[in-house]
């Protein structure tokens, strides 16, 4: 009898000891394929948003440099050849589209032609706008563009880092 508990004890001790050794080499696995790569996961979230940051200072330096003005609603829009459409013209597709909308047994022409209305005004406000740079130093310029370029070189290079 004390041969058999002796035995459960000793399988009992055995299992605790293979517990304790996959544990172990599991965690020394993970702590050594950080330390082979030369970053811990932290370093790397560390590297993500320093990057992010930069990048989005970067962006708001070079956007903030740029004026945009638009000639909309100076006088005529489109020229096709000698014919000029003036502005007012521009709104006549939506004028037309509700008033389909209130006389039409079918509704679904009516939102057609307003939807493309509106899409005519859109284009039409978006091919009068002009964009310009303002004038800045060369210091300036190059930290703009070097903190743009090296924020998305941090952020680039942590997204698509092989994690093994």
């Amino acid at each position: 009898m004390t041969n058999s508990n002796g035995d459960k004890e000793l399988e009992k001790i055995y299992e605790e000891l293979r517990e304790m050794n996959s544990s172990l080499s599991s965690s020394s696995s993970s702590s050594s394929r950080r330390r082979i790569s030369g970053k811990s996961e932290g370093d790397s979230l560390l590297g993500f948003f320093v990057g992010l940051l930069m990048l989005a200072g970067g962006l708001f330096m070079i956007f903030n440099n740029l004026y945009v003005s638009s000639s909309w609603g100076r006088g005529y829009i489109f020229h096709i050849g000698s014919f000029n459409i003036p502005n007012g013209m521009v709104m006549f597709p939506i004028v037309v589209g509700i008033a389909m909308l209130f006389l039409m047994e079918r509704k679904v022409f009516g939102w057609v032609v307003v939807a493309i209305g509106i899409v005519i005004v859109l284009l039409s406000i978006m091919l009068s706008t002009q964009i310009h740079w303002r004038t800045t130093s060369a210091y300036v310029f190059i930290i703009m563009f070097g903190l743009t370029a090296a924020g998305a070189g941090l952020v680039i290079r942590e997204l698509f880092r092989n994690r093994d």
